[in-house]
């Protein structure tokens, strides 16, 4: 017994070191994120369970762009992560979809949007999402491997009105 776990040791101790630096990286740099729903069709569909890799540095600066997906903390349930694309950052003038209402996003808050507005929870219910609630930037399909590739930057047009035009 003692000769098994004299060669068990090293194992594990690979298996607790291993352990350790992916939850290193996947907690500063990188993570995987599963997409659920259809908020995102057809940038992901849900029937497929796809899975997306998350960026993850940049979030101190909140150095994000408009027309990135982005996973972020739901504003009403913080126990759930969700996954929206960034249409606006502070400052911003937004034309709500469906609605004759323009909202200026605040400073230090953002607003997301699904691709599939007519089923989508997002900024048009909750208002701007603070930019803290912001937890990385989705780059790369990576599941289901014929979907694997980069998650493309799309604005609405003629929805957004940047800062800087006033």
């Amino acid at each position: 017994m003692a000769q098994l776990l004299a060669a068990l040791r090293p194992i594990v101790n690979y298996c607790v070191g291993g352990t350790l630096v992916g939850l290193a990286i996947s907690d500063r740099y990188f993570s995987l994120a599963a997409v659920h729903g259809s908020s995102m069709h057809p940038t992901f569909e849900d029937r497929t369970g796809e899975y997306a890799l998350v960026q993850r540095s940049g979030l101190a600066r909140y150095d994000f762009s408009r027309g990135e997906v982005v996973t972020f903390v739901s504003p009403v349930d913080h126990r759930s992560t969700l996954v929206k694309r960034l249409i606006g950052m502070p400052g911003d003038w937004i034309s709500v979809p469906e609605t004759s209402e323009i909202r200026k996003v605040p400073e230090g808050h953002c607003w997301l949007e699904g691709d599939n507005g007519s089923v989508s929870w997002d900024s048009r219910f909750y208002g701007p999402i603070p930019l803290g609630l912001v937890r990385g930037r989705v780059t790369h399909v990576v599941w289901p491997p014929h979907k694997f590739g980069r998650v493309d930057k799309r604005l609405p047009e003629g929805r957004v009105m940047p800062q800087r035009h006033f």
